[in-house]
């Protein structure tokens, strides 16, 4: 039998990885990249020749992991700790601005560390109408606002359709304020841990209706699975408080862009919308 090298191994191994579906290398602990400072002059940079060698052993690096020391005491904070404080933080909030000022000042998100910016909403604060999506992609995480890029267009022409806008009459926002890693999609603990100042906006904005853009919102707020069977019918949003507010499952704007077929069921979902905020 033929010796296999440490590269064809490597190889193989990268291999196997896609095929499971493993597109995305992350650390232990969130990492701050907008902290990093360029190479400075004379310094090898990542891709440098300095840099290059036999690919470390699998083994090596999971020795690694396993003996890197413990985050300190003031960094170290479980999820339920996390979601006690997001909803202590939550609760003392009696004006919006109050709630977004509670929200930029959170830590006990980890995507926290990783986002340049907290996103929190865009448009019209006491609107009857008011838009929940999933997270902050690239864009949204450079400007600080939520629906943004290429998705954000298509809503604002979507909710055009039905005489709505972000600057007169809709309140834009996600279940996410910080842009998770690679624009996957939130995690059922990171959705948790923001769900207290979700339930708030809702309490302190009073809107007529609440239009659910996407699986992972569908998921966080009504604990149901399966966009494409919820869409289009009426549920309710329950607070933490026991307050209830009519809500509408609809595609998510991105996946419109993928699937432009969905749009006619979409276009259904805004008309029952408007017929919903017009009272009939």
């Amino acid at each position: 039998m033929s010796e296999v090298s440490e590269t064809d191994a490597a190889r193989a191994l990268l291999r196997w990885h896609l095929e499971m579906g493993v597109d995305e290398m992350v650390a232990p602990s969130p990492a701050d990249f907008y902290a990093w400072a360029p190479p400075q002059a004379g310094e090898p940079s990542v891709d440098g020749p300095a840099r290059r060698g036999p690919a470390p052993r699998l083994g090596d690096v999971k020795a690694e992991v396993e003996a890197a020391p413990p985050p300190p005491d003031n960094q170290a904070i479980s999820t339920d700790e996390a979601i006690r404080a997001a909803e202590a933080a939550a609760a003392a909030c009696d004006s919006f601005e109050a709630l977004e000022a509670a929200v930029k000042a959170f830590e006990g998100c980890p995507l926290k560390a990783g986002a340049k910016n907290t996103v929190f909403t865009d448009g019209t604060v006491g609107a009857d109408l008011l838009v929940i999506g999933e997270a902050p992609g690239r864009d949204e995480d450079l400007q600080g606002k939520p629906f943004v890029g290429r998705a954000g267009q298509l809503l604002d022409r979507m909710l055009a359709a039905i005489g709505r806008s972000r600057t007169e009459n809709t309140l834009i926002s996600n279940v996410i304020f910080w842009r998770p890693p690679a624009n996957r999609t939130p995690t059922a603990l990171e959705t948790a841990v923001c769900r207290p100042f979700v339930d708030r906006l809702i309490e302190l904005t009073e809107p007529k209706a609440v239009l659910i853009a996407g699986g992972a919102p569908l998921q966080a707020l009504l604990g149901v699975t399966g966009i494409m069977r919820a869409r289009g019918v009426w549920r309710e949003i329950e607070t933490a408080s026991g307050a209830r507010f009519p809500a509408l499952p609809t595609y998510h704007p991105a996946f419109l862009l993928r699937q432009p077929g969905g749009k006619r069921l979409a276009w259904a979902d805004l008309q029952s919308l408007e017929q919903k905020l017009k009272g009939r």
